[in-house]
């Protein structure tokens, strides 16, 4: 039986455990944050793998993860990394003629008068987002060009420590009235899509975010062609063989606003038949 390194123990490695048991692959968890680990003896629970399921979410970590396994995996360093970079995946898929929101790259530290030509581009209100975060931690809405302001001191104290990684953040347009989908592509190929949506009281209250960890419930649909075909080829221009991929859909238009090369595997009636018979092939194909 195959062994896959899998550096979460949250609803992803619940729900593929089994699955992918029955497919000949034995599922476990390699904690690889949160602990101490002695470098030159780390112990056995390193050893027997033969694949990696997703490089974990923190890059210092999984790099001695990486070095412990040596082991290939389904989505390496690079995958993830291109990923989590939002204005960079934005800017790929634009370049392949990919339609995504209209957005501006702020690196800092820039001055107020690049902050305010770059507010005027957009029509109030616009999104303030960092540029690396997920489950849409950050991510503000501001309606004038002094709130934008605001937020942009709060993130310079933050970019001011030597230790911040990331000093840029995104001004992107807002796009009222829209359905949110997480499309998922396995190995070049759509495989099932959610949509996402807050709870009622939410809708009412006018909550705009749709992150399923702040509440929203995920919904199985079948998207229509021309949607799969976008996800497909987000996929294929990131290189990225494993990708959950967001779009946004209101009337007039549909754009790519995110992708995620660590999405979280939602149950397997929400995906196309043969999900994990694809997840499954992939993940030998590594070996």
């Amino acid at each position: 039986m195959l062994r896959l390194a899998v550096a979460t123990r949250a609803e992803t490695f619940e729900r593929i455990a089994a699955p992918l048991a029955e497919r000949g692959i034995e599922v476990s968890h390699v904690r690889t944050a949160e602990r101490t680990l002695p470098l030159a003896e780390p112990g056995s629970e390193f050893e027997g793998f033969d694949a990696g399921f997703v490089y974990p979410s923190r890059a210092m970590e999984g790099g001695v993860a990486d070095a412990l396994l040596d082991v290939p995996w389904v989505n390496d360093r690079e995958a993830v990394l291109t990923s989590r970079n939002k204005a960079g995946v934005l800017a790929a898929l634009a370049r392949a003629g990919l339609p995504v929101p209209e957005t501006v790259l702020m690196s800092n530290p820039v001055e107020e008068t690049a902050l305010r030509d770059a507010f005027e581009r957009f029509e109030p209100p616009v999104v303030v987002k960092p540029n690396s975060t997920t489950r849409g931690t950050g991510v503000t809405k501001v309606g004038d060009l002094d709130s934008l302001l605001g937020v942009a001191d709060y993130l310079n104290l933050i970019h001011d420590s030597p230790a911040a990684g990331d000093r840029s953040f995104l001004l992107q347009e807002y796009l009222p009235e829209v359905r949110d989908y997480r499309a998922m592509v396995v190995d070049g190929a759509y495989a099932g899509a959610v949509e996402r949506r807050p709870p009622g009281e939410a809708r009412a209250a006018d909550r705009w975010k749709h992150n399923v960890h702040r509440g929203a419930a995920a919904t199985g649909v079948s998207l229509p062609d021309d949607r799969r075909e976008l996800a497909e080829r987000a996929a294929d221009v990131l290189e990225i063989p494993w990708l959950g991929v967001d779009l946004l859909a209101s009337p007039e238009r549909v754009v790519i606003n995110e992708t995620n090369a660590r999405p979280t595997v939602d149950a397997a009636t929400k995906y196309e038949p043969g999900f994990y018979d694809r997840l499954a092939t992939l993940i030998r194909a590594q070996v």
